[in-house]
């Protein structure tokens, strides 16, 4: 291949990160380490004429992605439309089909049908790269699927949503509800104008499932995985959780056991001098651990068009280079789905907030029924609360946490709870992050 080669790049989805992509590549089209050239040659999106950062009046237009992925002029097809199905999928179909490389942001796509677009991809010898699905501009892709190849990965667990991170942030810093919070991320261009995706827990299980593929050398199962998102995480219980020495973040987290493979999204308790617990406003964060390297973080912007748009030109990059490896960890015909692991057997510290009754005698039953239950309680708060009456049913909140316990035995206990006399509502609990 000659240095002076000019790739021809096909972009569907001009979006942030779409229009992110046009600049950079306009600016520096010389970008790539092994030499040639990236030339966008054709772009597709839902509208031509929206006001966009990008001059695209230049660009050859196709109303199709998927005419835009078979074109005969493009060498490389990006497909930042995103969504699972529809017309993303299609087009990267008809890429791999066409065999023609593929780059993408789109983490539902992977999460969902990666197993067999893998297998698409290797049938036709050609890449398919999705460095900028997890985590923006963090690297955490490649670290996984290629630095720690090394290494036997037990676990990997972070802060994979920013939007989320923000509105956590901002709701301890500011005092305000989440739906206050919420409009305003929307108004900042953070949230979509449907959030669900995002604070529904959907997009953190998206990236966790596709990460926990990588390290654990299995096909994705994003239907394996248990989500919660932050929409019922009250400002009371962001205080009451600092008072006792934690901060809430929406921690995603993919453990492997003997058993199978647990992969979670909750809303969870960081110690605040944790640096899961440290990491503010819409950054993403990240631990892995493995049995050789010990534990890694790593922290970053999760998103945006800068940050997004590196990620895909770093896997432009390793096209042009002509670099050739599996999908995921292993070859597309070895892949199989990992065996999810019943939930109720985890084990872990919880959080548990009840409201009660002002009267003697409570604090007593609660801890007699938690012990008849085997729940043992690490710490214990009584705070008067005053402006948080609706949530507390007109009673007084109670905190505990626990110690380690199976969450089939919690989940009793907090049952027994429920039906004491003295206790005004269903206990809240929130799971400590085993971090």
């Amino acid at each position: 291949m000659s240095d002076k080669r000019i790739w021809r790049v096909g972009v569907a989805g001009l979006g942030t990160v779409g229009t992110g992509l046009l600049t950079f590549l306009a600016d520096r089209p010389d970008f790539a380490p092994a030499g040639g050239r990236a030339a966008v040659t054709g772009v597709s999106a839902r509208s031509r004429s929206r006001p966009r950062p990008f001059d695209i009046s230049g660009l050859p237009w196709f109303d199709d992605p998927v005419a835009l992925a078979t074109s005969g002029e493009t060498d490389i097809f990006v497909e930042l439309i995103g969504g699972s199905d529809g017309p993303a999928k299609a087009a990267v179909e008809a890429a791999l089909r066409a065999g023609k490389p593929v780059v993408t942001a789109n983490k539902a796509l992977i999460a969902e049908h990666g197993a067999e677009l893998a297998a698409l991809a290797e049938g036709q010898g050609v890449p398919l790269l999705f460095e900028a699905a997890v985590m923006g501009g963090v690297p955490a892709v490649k670290m996984v699927r290629e630095a720690l190849v090394g290494d036997d990965i037990k676990s990997v667990a972070g802060i994979l949503n920013g939007t989320c991170n923000y509105i956590l942030t901002e709701m301890e810093a500011t005092g305000r509800s989440f739906a206050e919070v919420l409009g305003e991320a929307q108004r900042l261009g953070y949230a979509e104008a449907d959030p669900t995706m995002d604070v529904g827990g959907f997009d953190a299980a998206h990236k966790i499932s596709i990460l926990a593929a990588l390290a654990f050398g299995c096909a994705p199962n994003y239907a394996a995985a248990e989500i919660e998102g932050i929409e019922s995480v009250d400002l009371l219980d962001i205080r009451l959780a600092r008072d006792l020495g934690y901060r809430i973040k929406l921690v995603a987290s993919a453990d492997r056991s003997p058993d199978g493979v647990l992969v979670r999204v909750h809303p969870s308790l960081a110690p605040l001098d944790h640096p899961l617990a440290q990491a503010g406003g819409a950054l993403n964060a990240l631990f892995i651990e493995g049995t050789r390297i010990g534990r890694i973080f790593v922290q970053g912007p999760g998103a945006g068009a800068g940050p997004t748009a590196a990620a895909v030109a770093a896997d432009i990059a390793d096209v042009m280079a002509g670099a050739v490896r599996p999908v995921f960890q292993a070859p597309a015909g070895a892949l199989s789905p990992f065996t999810p692991v019943d939930p109720s057997k985890s084990i872990g510290r919880a959080y548990l907030r009840l409201s009660v009754k002002d009267e003697p005698g409570v604090i007593a039953a609660v801890s007699e029924t938690l012990a008849e239950a085997g729940v043992s309680i690490e710490s214990f708060l009584q705070k008067p609360v005053a402006d948080a009456p609706d949530i507390l049913k007109g009673g007084v909140p109670i905190v505990l946490t626990t110690h380690a316990v199976a969450e089939s035995v919690l989940k009793v206990a907090i049952e027994r709870i429920a039906g004491l006399p003295a206790v005004l509502d269903r206990p809240r609990l929130l799971r400590i992050a085993r971090i």
